[in-house]
């Protein structure tokens, strides 16, 4: 479904009040305003942070196929609840050193090739299973623990989003780490939960999201030819959203929120949207315009070489070359290096941009 070319967008730069943000002082306002009363429309609130967090080493080994690199077997401890696996694969390389985060532990998509290419490019990598947090139907925990603010008022990839924030709670505590560069990646609905905790979160250098379609970086109101809409995704994963998002089934044009926004709540940090042009599913022709309509919160904060999408053929896979172009893009970005491929070319030309309506 796509939408009327004249269906308008929410303003990113335009409050609730009406009032435009013109500089980089005005926009904290405007970004808190976006967190508290339009976010939560889809994903309903974050549970709370606890007072704090703790990270207890239960096991540390060497990894004999990479000589020097070396596993954690953690857990993380909030405080007054149960804690919840994480293993942390550290490079033989000399601090500190940027960690890439990931919860989709469940799914196993950073194999030995993925973890080579982190490692031999000195990067820390952190991974837990995201449904030991909040069961997923259909690939539930035997014994998911039970975060005590996770209810029916705090959906599923809001308690996805608050776990890499605790991930990001102990990473901060450790020797050896750059907190300055500290990544959060995802395929799927894992990118979904990544973006989402990304745009939540400024202790997150970078935010990477995979594929991660509706919900994540595709736009509700822009469905290319074959995505999944808001009715589908309600109709078999409503538990991922907040319940209210029901009510916008067929009226995608009548919500206040669009994932422009979310990506716009990323700046001035690093954002790279990743995305196959054959997963029509995912909506890659959305996430193109979400991007795009993103880009004026960016350029106003002065960080328009920050926010990056980038295209390549083929379908819905977290592939070796997705996780290649993170690191590309982390290197630039983080570490200062030279970029090693091209700016992203427009991938549908011709594709009218979003069009600002009134303020959300």
């Amino acid at each position: 479904m796509v939408l009327p070319a004249g269906a308008p967008w929410p303003d990113p730069l335009l409050s609730l009040s009406g009032e435009r943000v013109v500089d980089a002082a005005s926009w904290p306002r405007r970004r808190r305003e976006i967190i508290d009363r339009l976010l939560p429309l889809v994903y309903g609130a974050l549970p709370p942070a606890p007072a704090s967090t703790r990270l207890v080493c239960l096991h540390d080994a060497p990894l004999r196929r990479w000589p020097g690199a070396r596993l954690l077997s953690c857990r993380v401890e909030p405080e007054a609840m149960p804690g919840f696996l994480l293993r942390l694969f550290m490079p033989d390389a000399s601090g500190p050193l940027p960690v890439v985060v990931s919860g989709d532990g469940c799914w196993h998509y950073a194999d030995d090739a993925v973890l080579a290419l982190l490692l031999s490019r000195g990067y820390g990598f952190a991974e837990f299973n995201r449904v030991e947090i909040a069961p997923d139907p259909g690939h539930p925990s035997p014994h998911p623990v039970q975060v005590p603010q996770a209810t029916a008022r705090h959906a599923t990839l809001a308690a996805w989003a608050w776990a890499v924030h605790r991930v990001v709670d102990v990473l901060c505590t450790l020797d050896g780490i750059d907190t300055q560069a500290i990544v959060v990646v995802g395929h799927s609905r894992g990118g979904k939960a990544a973006l989402l905790a990304g745009a939540t979160d400024e202790r997150i250098a970078l935010t990477s999201a995979n594929n991660s379609g509706a919900g994540g970086a595709g736009s509700w109101r822009h469905q290319g030819p074959g995505a999944e809409t808001l009715g589908d995704l309600m109709r078999v994963f409503g538990h991922w959203f907040d319940p209210g998002l029901r009510a916008y089934v067929g009226r995608e044009q009548e919500l206040p929120f669009d994932q422009h926004l979310l990506k716009a709540l990323v700046a001035p940090r690093a954002l790279l949207t990743t995305e196959a042009l054959d997963d029509h599913w995912a909506n890659p022709q959305g996430s193109w315009q979400s991007h795009r309509a993103a880009q004026c919160v960016f350029e106003l904060l002065g960080a328009a070489g920050r926010s990056d999408i980038v295209f390549r053929p083929g379908g819905h896979d977290h592939r070796l070359a997705d996780w290649q172009c993170l690191l590309d893009f982390s290197d630039a970005l983080l570490r200062g290096e030279p970029q090693r491929r091209p700016a992203s070319a427009d991938p549908f030309p011709g594709l009218p941009p979003p069009v600002f309506g009134a303020a959300a």
